[in-house]
């Protein structure tokens, strides 16, 4: 049956940053289709409440405390997951940081610690489970990039955050290209200004929210529950035939 292509029965799946914001909203859509689901998260106090979550929905969930910056953490959760799960079916790295920042007055530091999560971290994650996923001769990678890596937001200032995702979609591209031939598929979604936790105070201050809004042509920002399945298409065999793509979701913001 063609819906059957989106089931995750019977698989296990990654998402790192799975305690909080838009990663906590994959791990329940994972886990409603069918998943088991490790939470990489650093938070030691989010990521088990997460897990008891998804256990309430009737599935396994595994957490493990992360710091994707560090490739050392990165392998060891690995090793844990698949000590406890015997497999990694897909891999959605989540876990991300934004700093408004001036460009000028952005120290090395300030930076770095952007880049280190949002591109470093995507990047020892995937290859840590990449190796795997070679090896087993399947597997699928959804990294979540930003409409901020195909545009210049307004009107704060990013830099970093909006280099780092530029650079996350295109390692999705390089990624794809490498291990198409070992049946490993390497997506990436794209989302525009979402209602989290993090972002409502924006929302309601008329120098950020205002401006924002004005620019989506739906008129409203995205919930996260929006972005469950795009994740769960890409994570699935209903889009076996798509990889090093990047899937936008923004109310229609990239299109003026």
């Amino acid at each position: 049956m063609m819906m059957d292509r989106f089931s995750l029965d019977g698989q296990v799946g990654v998402v790192t940053g799975g305690g909080q914001g838009l990663g906590r909203t994959f791990c329940h859509a994972f886990a409603e289709a069918g998943a088991d689901v490790v939470i990489a998260e650093l938070n030691p106090t989010t990521g088990p409440q997460v897990a008891e979550e998804i256990e309430a929905q009737g599935r396994q969930a595994l957490f493990i405390e992360t710091d994707v910056r560090q490739m050392e953490s990165v392998e060891a959760m690995v090793a844990q997951a698949l000590a406890h799960f015997g497999r990694i079916d897909f891999l959605m790295n989540n876990a991300g940081i934004v700093q408004h920042l001036e460009a000028e007055e952005v120290t090395p530091e300030e930076w770095r610690d952007v880049l280190d999560v949002n591109l470093n971290g995507v990047f020892f994650c995937s290859q840590a489970v990449g190796r795997h996923m070679i090896q087993e001769r399947r597997g699928r990678i959804i990294n979540i990039a930003s409409m901020s890596g195909l545009i210049v937001n307004r009107p704060q200032c990013q830099a970093s955050y909006n280099t780092s995702k530029a650079a996350v979609i295109h390692l999705t591209k390089s990624l794809a290209a490498e291990w198409a031939q070992h049946n490993v598929r390497v997506n990436a979604i794209a989302p525009g200004y979402m209602k989290t936790a993090m972002a409502e105070p924006f929302f309601d201050d008329h120098e950020y929210g205002g401006v924002w809004i004005d620019g989506i042509p739906m008129g409203r920002p995205g919930n996260p529950e929006e972005l469950g399945p795009v994740a769960i298409f890409l994570a699935s065999e209903a889009s076996s035939y798509m990889t090093g793509a990047t899937v936008v979701v923004d109310g229609g913001y990239t299109l003026w």
